[in-house]
């Protein structure tokens, strides 16, 4: 196996541990390291969201049985979602407008990792109507680009007090799922997942152990903030690159 297939499995690995543990698919950061190797954003995005959704599956699972899920949160902001989802994954954008749009998605992923997020005060319900367009926007915007949406979502409930911390990462990370699941079937109808690179099943496993190994700390009140800010260093390098070059 050559040297840089051998990289990518190991940063893909390491990718899924970091955002599994706080509750996300790892879309932004599979991206950065695809954006590094310069691949086509026509097998990057459906790549991305393949990834995620096997990483956001065994989150969904590991925070849903350690207690830390709101259906009543997460049903507004997914009915908004999931449609708008598809509809951005038939999108297809300019590659120079693609570029941009996914640098600064990348940016804001790496502020959300290097900032510790906590809310264990009391919460409060959302209201409906900024469920749905809250929903809607992230929707929208993920299916486009690529990722899960989580990424926006969990600061979001953060920091407006609609979910403490464990339960904002449970809710994040099936919401990632349907989202990602959304995007494919919006990639799909366009004919978008024929990009997908052969040595994807590769990428898939190494994405599961990740997956499994950092959802399981993340649901046991394991604290990654230091390994988090290293990993956000390289997605701000990434989003950077991508806008200016």
């Amino acid at each position: 196996m050559e040297l840089t297939a051998i990289l990518i499995v190991l940063a893909i690995f390491l990718v899924a541990v970091m955002y599994s543990s706080v509750g996300h698919g790892g879309a932004s950061g599979y991206l950065a390291v695809m954006a590094f190797l310069a691949v086509a954003p026509e097998v990057t995005r459906p790549t991305a969201l393949v990834l995620n959704l096997f990483v956001a599956t065994i989150g969904t699972v590991q925070f849903y049985r350690a207690g830390y899920f709101s259906w009543r949160i997460f049903l507004p902001f997914a009915a908004a979602s999931i449609p708008m989802a598809v509809v951005g994954g038939m999108i297809t954008l300019p590659t120079n407008v693609y570029k941009i749009v996914l640098g600064a998605v990348l940016c804001l992923a790496a502020v959300r990792l290097a900032i510790k997020l906590k809310n264990d005060d009391e919460v409060n319900d959302p209201p409906i109507i900024a469920c749905l367009l809250i929903g809607a926007m992230i929707g929208l915007l993920s299916g486009m680009v690529g990722v899960g949406g989580g990424i926006f979502l969990t600061p979001i409930l953060l920091l407006m007090r609609w979910a403490e911390t464990r339960v904002a990462a449970g809710v994040s990370v099936l919401f990632i799922l349907v989202n990602s699941a959304a995007g494919l079937v919006g990639q799909y109808s366009k004919g978008g997942l024929s990009g997908l690179p052969s040595e994807v099943w590769l990428w898939i496993a190494a994405a599961v152990v990740g997956g499994f190994l950092g959802s399981t700390l993340g649901s046991k009140k394991f604290d990654s903030i230091t390994l988090r800010r290293v990993l956000a260093v390289v997605l701000l390098f990434a989003g950077v690159k991508l806008i200016l070059v």
